[in-house]
Order: C-alpha cells, then sequence, then structure tokens
C-alpha cells in the first residue's frame, strides 16, 4: 500500500478511495467528500488531482460502494433521509483516524474539500474536528446558509462562531439552489464572527460546475476554482 497511487481500500469497517503522491512524503492531507451520487469516477479523479498536487488524498466512502447515475433522485433521496450528520461524522472520524496512524503524512491539520453535500461536510468537519481540519473549500455546498433545513439537516450558519479553520466558498451564480439571499446570509455571519474567509461566485456557473462527467461542468470556471483551491491549501496547511 505504500507504493498506492489510486485505489480503494478498507480499514475496519469502512471504505474510501485514497490516492498518494508519486514522492515518498510526508505529506499534508485532503479529506476529500464526495456529492450525492457516491464516491464515483469523479470523485476518484479529483483525488488523483490532489495526490499530483503532493496531497495525500482520502475520500470516505459514506454510501459503502454504492454510487447513483446524475438523474436516479428516486433512490438518492433515501439514502440521504436514511443518514444523518452523525452517520456522516462516523466516517470522518475513522478516515482522520487512518490518516493519523500513517507514516507517510505530516502530523499537522488537515485539509477537507467537498462539493455539494461534500460541501457541507466539509464546513461541518471544520465544526466538529477543529483540532484536525486546518483548511476547508466548499464548492455549492448546500444546506450552510438556507432559508429553511433540508432533508431534516440543521443548519450550520448559526455555528459559524465555532469555525477555527480558514475557508474558502465557490458558488456558480447561475445555481437555483443557493440563492444570493443565502450567499449573504453566509457572508454576514462570518464578517460578524469575524472568521477568514473567501467567497467566489462564478458568472455562468449552475450547480455541479466542476464535475466534469455533468452538463452542467463549466471547463474555465472549475480550473479557476481548483486552482485557487490549491493555492489556499497550500498556503494554510502546514
Amino acid at each position: 500500500m505504500d507504493n498506492l497511487h489510486g485505489a480503494f481500500i478498507t480499514y475496519g469497517e469502512r471504505r474510501a478511495y485514497v490516492a498518494l503522491p508519486e514522492s515518498p512524503g510526508p505529506h499534508r492531507a485532503v479529506l476529500l467528500y464526495q456529492e450525492a451520487f457516491g464516491v464515483n469516477n469523479y470523485i476518484a479523479s479529483e483525488c488523483d488531482r490532489l495526490a499530483r498536487a503532493g496531497f495525500l488524498a482520502i475520500a470516505p466512502d459514506f454510501f459503502d460502494g454504492r454510487t447513483f447515475a446524475y438523474d436516479d433522485f428516486e433512490n438518492i433521496r433515501p439514502m440521504l433521509q436514511g443518514r444523518s450528520d452523525a452517520d456522516w461524522l462516523a466516517y470522518i472520524r475513522a478516515a482522520i483516524a487512518w490518516l493519523d496512524a500513517r507514516h507517510d503524512v505530516v502530523k499537522a491539520p488537515l485539509g477537507a474539500l467537498g462539493f455539494c453535500m461534500g460541501g457541507r461536510l466539509a464546513f461541518l468537519s471544520a465544526l466538529e474536528f477543529p483540532e484536525r481540519i486546518g483548511a476547508a473549500v466548499a464548492f455549492y455546498g448546500g444546506g450552510i446558509a438556507p432559508d429553511e433545513p433540508s432533508l431534516g439537516r440543521p443548519i450550520l450558519v448559526g455555528r459559524v462562531g465555532e469555525l477555527r479553520a480558514p475557508l474558502m466558498l465557490h458558488y456558480g451564480a447561475d445555481d437555483a439552489g443557493i440563492t444570493p439571499v443565502e450567499h449573504g446570509r453566509l457572508v454576514r455571519a462570518l464578517s460578524e464572527a469575524k472568521k477568514k474567509f473567501s467567497m467566489h461566485l462564478y458568472p455562468d456557473a449552475g450547480h455541479g460546475f466542476a464535475s466534469r462527467d455533468r452538463e452542467s461542468y463549466r471547463g474555465a470556471v472549475a480550473e479557476e476554482a481548483w486552482g485557487l483551491s490549491l493555492e489556499f491549501l497550500r498556503a494554510t496547511l502546514p
């Protein structure tokens, strides 16, 4: 496994996709959180890109091997309704423990980066693991500051005072599900709490603009956001 560059692994009862850089390390590490479709080829490819950038990347498999087509909401919704934040956090806790046990991971805070539901989980894990998450990046993270809760998940914006890690937030200006009102609510809360953050809003981009295998993909915007995220992680993580 020390020669692993990108593959699924198991540890205890958990499963994850892991990608290692070519160099021996020790490496800075990033937890990468999936969209609502599982740890599919796209999520694995983003782990691989983090590894090529010098980070050890792990994507906890919150769906235990199941993946869904991008239009299969009939089956996705029950999966999401059947899991709570406590369930997701158990997967994240196990992934952190796996990283902490490795000799090739820098003994320092970790990065968290996620897409859609994973963007919210990046924010949530920064709240729940303040000693371990040193930087969080959320691509179109829904449910952070909405008008009302979705799928029974608590709204997180009221907890911004607990944040220690700096944040980078990416949103598409044409995302009908995450409106300017939500952007403003989140900016105001973070600013009033005097937290370190940046928010990037991209014209002509909607939800899922970074997903290369979806119709929503916007290549130039996706690469700009990815480049900013790598710079942020490199600058922030020890």
